[in-house]
């Protein structure tokens, strides 16, 4: 039997999941699991990169995320779900890692900049907020993954994980890492409520859990194509914010029918968001049932996630005794006793 190879990804603890995260990243997941060895995390650690002096938060977030990811249908009996603090081999590879790691190497990351300036509310002049693509560089590495599912804008820490790989395996000429390949996801830009890309911080999300009544009440208010004015106006569907949900939850009945509706005012704006709000609630509603279920048994959702983290701390001992024997770090005491 073909052993299947390795997938490694995580997201950063913030809360519960919108409908961004739902089509951008955890359908992938879920079709990912089917076919690959998973692992995947939640990153608590790179949480701290950026709110070091709020953390208050990152606990709750935490489990907040991991009941959305089960409620989805991330299966623990397909993949490894865990959380990235508790094993603690991922920042003794880090460490390491760090060691061989140019500085030049951290510097030249776009994002780093990029970030910097995007949250320049912040004080992100630290140690962890430049290192942390080498703490990423760990994450994947402690399992030895094949393969990282990214978007575009990530592609230059799968690369810098995968020059670290070569750079390890070279200086102690062993081959232990594989150079992990980017598996590029065209992640759907998913717009929000006010028709920009919904973000928390934009305050403009539809979660993926959340009731029903409260999802009825943002869709039906939420922006269309500005130049439809008047319910008589003819629209233009492939300009409005609310279709491009069409396009994703409706079928392609439904998406003619108000295409047709649309650009000859047969419907107004508020009939084409009861045809979208249908769907919706067809593809979301046994998500919330299901995560209704596991708030109630939160000891199953721990016990998972025990289980999760032992089959994690399992996989990363073995590459961290490979990784100590490597660079000669493998102290036997035991042979100096009597």
């Amino acid at each position: 039997m073909v052993e299947r190879k390795v997938i490694l990804s995580g997201m950063r603890p913030t809360g519960r999941l919108h409908l961004g995260n739902l089509h951008g990243a955890l359908d992938n997941w879920l079709s990912l699991q089917e076919d690959y060895k998973c692992f995947f995390f939640v990153a608590d650690w790179h949480a701290l990169t950026t709110d070091y002096t709020h953390p208050e938060a990152i606990r709750e977030n935490t489990w907040d995320m991991l009941l959305d990811w089960l409620s989805v249908g991330l299966n623990p009996e397909k993949s490894t779900l865990f959380i990235q603090s508790e094993v603690k081999e991922h920042a003794e590879l880090y460490v390491i890692f760090g060691m061989l790691t140019p500085v030049a190497w951290l510097e030249r990351n776009p994002t780093y900049k990029e970030q910097q300036q995007e949250l320049s509310h912040k004080d992100l002049s630290t140690y962890g907020f430049l290192g942390y693509p080498v703490l990423q560089a760990a994450d994947i590495l402690i399992y030895r993954a094949h393969g990282v599912p990214v978007g575009r804008d990530q592609l230059p820490h799968i690369e810098l994980t995968r020059e670290i790989a070569r750079r390890f395996n070279y200086l102690y000429r062993r081959t232990i890492f594989p150079e992990p390949e980017a598996l590029l996801t065209e992640f759907p830009v998913l717009p929000g409520t006010d028709g920009r890309k919904m973000s928390k911080s934009y305050g403009n999300c539809v979660y993926i859990t959340e009731p029903s009544e409260s999802v009825h009440k943002k869709i039906l208010t939420m922006v269309t194509d500005p130049q439809r004015k008047r319910r008589s106006d003819p629209g233009n569907p492939e300009v409005c914010p609310v279709f491009s949900l069409h396009k994703i939850y409706s079928t392609e009945e439904d998406q003619a029918e108000v295409i047709r509706g649309c650009t000859t005012a047969e419907i107004g704006c508020v009939d084409c968001k009861k045809i979208l709000l249908a769907r919706m609630d067809a593809r979301l509603e046994p998500i919330r049932e299901k995560r209704r279920k596991l708030e109630v048994s939160r000891q199953k959702v721990y016990d998972i996630v025990l289980d999760g983290i032992e089959k994690a701390r399992r996989e990363a001992k073995i590459t961290m005794e490979l990784v100590k024997e490597a660079v000669s770090l493998n102290h036997d005491l035991g042979k100096g006793r009597d």
